[in-house]
């Protein structure tokens, strides 16, 4: 059975990829990051941390390999139906009301269910030739995933599902195309969308949004570090943007609380109102 990892071996490896690859881990809830880390050397059946990072040293190219095992991709379309009702019935038609137009941004879009959740659900509401989406993550192999916006059957069930308790209008089969044993999502329903490789914690601010969804992230990182995202997150809308968390997280405790009000306390999505 491993040992445990002690946390001067921690803040030796963050500080070894912050020197080296110029990603922040430091900030991360501890002991998710350890569990993680730790499923690492488990799986690649490394001895130490030590020898993890002598393999960083030898091989570069192995840092991409463990950021998709560090960052968490477990997802599905219309995740938490209920959370998509409420973008469709309240949140969407009152931005397009008001602008014409829709920016979205997908901070952290993992695989990309989420992402075509939402150019599935814009296409039904009549506006997807009218958005820009942004989807972005840490992970660049994720990203080259999600592009590809390709998935199997079984997930697909699945998604069918969460589709139907939604309240979709169709079957979420008829935006797809079969091709062997997999489902490619239109390509022009995706082609609205651009895909990013970004690291929340490092990177800065780039555009401006209406709304902006970054849900599940945050519950990986400690206060610290979720005091510093939401300020770019509150800096990336708009005013009067929406910002959807996720369902375990909380915007009441942070240094920008007050320049947000809630709109929907059941789904975690605010409103910005204050600059």
């Amino acid at each position: 059975m491993q040992r445990d990892i002690e946390i001067a071996e921690l803040r030796k490896l963050t500080t070894f990829i912050d020197d080296n690859f110029d990603y922040d881990f430091k900030n991360y809830a501890m002991s998710s990051f350890t569990r993680r880390v730790k499923r690492v050397i488990e799986l690649y059946k490394f001895s130490s941390v030590d020898i993890l990072i002598k393999k960083f040293k030898n091989n570069p190219s192995f840092f991409q390999e463990f950021v998709s095992e560090i960052t968490v991709n477990v997802t599905e379309m219309f995740r938490d139906p209920t959370f998509w009702k409420s973008l469709h019935d309240d949140i969407i038609p009152e931005v397009m009301n008001e602008h014409k137009k829709i920016s979205v941004w997908h901070a952290g879009c993992s695989s990309g269910e989420e992402v075509v959740s939402m150019c599935i659900m814009l296409e039904e509401l009549g506006c997807l030739s009218q958005a820009t989406i942004v989807a972005t993550d840490i992970d660049k192999s994720i990203i080259s995933k999600a592009k590809k916006a390709r998935f199997t059957e079984k997930n697909m069930t699945l998604n069918q599902q969460n589709y139907e308790r939604y309240g979709g209008t169709k079957s979420i089969f008829d935006y797809f195309i079969k091709e062997d044993n997999y489902y490619y999502i239109k390509p022009e329903l995706i082609d609205r969308v651009s895909f990013r490789v970004q690291d929340l914690v490092k990177g800065n601010p780039f555009s401006k949004f209406d709304l902006i969804l970054c849900r599940n992230v945050m519950i990986y990182f400690n206060q610290t570090l979720q005091n510093e995202v939401l300020k770019k997150l509150h800096n990336s809308l708009f005013k009067y943007g929406n910002l959807a968390i996720g369902s375990k997280e909380s915007l009441i405790w942070c240094d920008i609380a007050n320049k947000f009000v809630v709109v929907n306390n059941e789904e975690k999505i605010y409103k910005k109102i204050k600059d």
